[in-house]
């Protein structure tokens, strides 16, 4: 003992000592300690444990003293320390956002130690305690769904999913096998993402109900073989492109995909007597300023429409679209889910800005007052399986995002957090909004209102009803016209569909000018 001391002592006589208080006596802070402690390449002091259980607070534990949390804002200020390391995931997001701020405020590094079932062989590495990262702050409290009513929906059913090697898809997939699916059909036309979703369900157990389908939605007769083969019961339809820059320059494969790819597989959903559908949409389409939020709305304008046109029974088929002669009783029932931004989706910005502080930045936002929502992606796929198995057909699910973040205040916080200053280590610089880009989203547009459901968390946005004939005649058009790359004409035929739809920082803005003038 009088060894372990002694080589303590003289390791922490070294005048770069950093200071550090451990939040949480738990298995992970005890860890953590012992860690530093034998480790001589790591000079770290343990000052105190910090933590809010009042039976241990006063008692000791490895020759350091357990301080009350309540105190920890007087002992950061006044005890000179480095940095500060939770060994607890017990902790509220709320009191974390908190305690990060207090050491942000006063120069401490915030570290994090991941939960036990991830240390190697069960003990803990030095190159696993890591800087806190953004998502674990801006994530709310974990939002409950109605796992009875989804299971009992789903049970032994065959589940489509559209895009199911993205960002959405994917964790739809993972959320579906926490249930008793009969098989869960997984399509996409990327072939490298579907195969890695294949293999992770592998690794995990989880491959044999699940089936990987490679095909791209716009084609007809590979999407009418999926369905012939696989009948299924309800279709989770997440394939889109969401990208607005490259839509603002691709307008003509947007339709194709975002428009043609929904009716498409809507058409099949309807004729092969699918249950319900449930097409995941975005914020962007609400007063859409760009291409892809457009097209998105004009999707979600065809899925309503036909659900209307479905669930009317006074209204015979004939002289509507010749699939609908093929309806099955009970008709498909269509859901529309609309939320914003998902932390960490692939292009999405935060990946984007660990990327640029790696690099040593700079880091670029495109305006100082630009604004978003945020939800965490197992967040918004909850909500997507809890709203599409209350609705009843023809519903806009509305989530509620919480509060909007400003994106530069993000940009400086991730850069502090990773121990760096803003604009002395890391550089901000702003490279204006990019074509299609709006400075704030929006959920509801103007003419629209809400009414609530049983889930504090999902609204129903009481939105205008188009007649389906109509619709499905301008998306001939729109169809027609991406075919031809006409990208002028597809754009102005968008306009004329969706009236809100105006363009910003964008060629065809000039479309909006001439139609002001006409």
């Amino acid at each position: 003992m009088l060894a372990k001391y002694l080589f303590l002592y003289i390791k922490n006589l070294k005048l770069d000592t950093t200071r550090v208080i451990i939040y949480g006596v738990g298995e992970a802070g005890v860890a953590a300690k012992r860690t530093f402690d034998h480790d001589t390449t790591v000079n770290k002091n343990i000052i105190a444990f910090v933590d809010d259980d009042q039976k241990k607070v006063g008692n000791s534990i490895l020759g350091v003293k357990i301080l009350d949390v309540s105190g920890l804002t007087k002992l950061i200020k006044n005890k000179s320390v480095d940095e500060l390391i939770f060994a607890t995931h017990s902790i509220s997001v709320d009191e974390k956002n908190k305690l990060v701020d207090l050491c942000l405020d006063n120069d401490v590094k915030v570290l994090t130690i991941p939960p036990h079932d991830v240390w190697s062989g069960g003990k803990l590495q030095i190159s696993q305690i890591q800087h806190v990262n953004i998502e674990d702050l801006l994530n709310r409290k974990s939002i409950e769904i109605d796992v009875t009513g989804i299971q009992k929906e789903l049970k032994g059913k065959r589940v489509l999913i559209t895009g199911a090697a993205g960002s959405i898809g994917s964790e739809i997939v993972r959320q579906l096998l926490n249930f008793d699916i009969g098989l869960i059909i997984m399509c996409d036309q990327s072939e490298t993402a579907l195969h890695n979703l294949y293999l992770e369900l592998d690794d995990r157990g989880n491959e044999a109900n699940c089936h990987a389908f490679v095909g791209d939605v716009k084609d007809e007769t590979r999407m009418s073989h999926l369905f012939e083969t696989y009948k299924p019961h309800y279709v989770y339809h997440a394939a889109a492109y969401k990208h607005v820059p490259l839509m603002e320059d691709n307008p003509c494969e947007a339709i194709k995909t975002n428009v043609h790819g929904t009716r498409n597989m809507a058409n099949l959903a309807v004729k092969h007597g699918v249950q319900k559908f449930v097409m995941i949409s975005t914020d962007k389409a609400v007063n859409p300023t760009n291409i892809m939020g457009a097209s998105k709305r004009i999707a979600e304008i065809y899925v309503q429409s036909l659900n209307n046109v479905l669930s009317d029974t006074s209204k015979s088929y004939t002289g509507t679209a010749n699939y609908l002669n093929y309806v099955k009783e009970p008709a498909t029932k269509f859901i529309t889910t609309r939320f914003g931004n998902v932390l960490g989706s692939n292009g999405s910005v935060i990946p984007r800005f660990k990327e640029q502080i790696e690099r040593g930045g700079p880091v670029t936002v495109t305006h100082p007052e630009i604004t978003r929502y945020f939800m965490t992606i197992p967040e918004a796929c909850r909500l997507v399986l809890e709203a599409g198995c209350m609705g009843k057909g023809g519903e806009i699910y509305i989530f509620d995002m919480g509060k909007s973040v400003k994106i530069i205040d993000l940009a400086k916080r991730m850069i502090r957090l990773a121990g760096l200053i803003p604009n002395k280590d890391i550089k901000i610089q702003y490279s204006g909004l990019r074509p299609g880009e709006k400075l704030y989203e929006e959920l509801l547009n103007n003419q629209e209102n809400t009414l609530p459901t049983h889930h504090e968390k999902i609204m129903i946005g009481k939105v205008r009803e188009y007649t389906f004939d109509d619709v499905n005649s301008q998306i001939d058009d729109l169809v027609k016209y991406s075919k031809n790359n006409d990208d002028m004409q597809v754009v102005r035929s968008m306009k004329l569909l969706v009236h809100e739809f105006k363009s910003k920082n964008s060629i065809f803005e000039e479309l909006d000018r001439i139609a002001k003038i006409s």
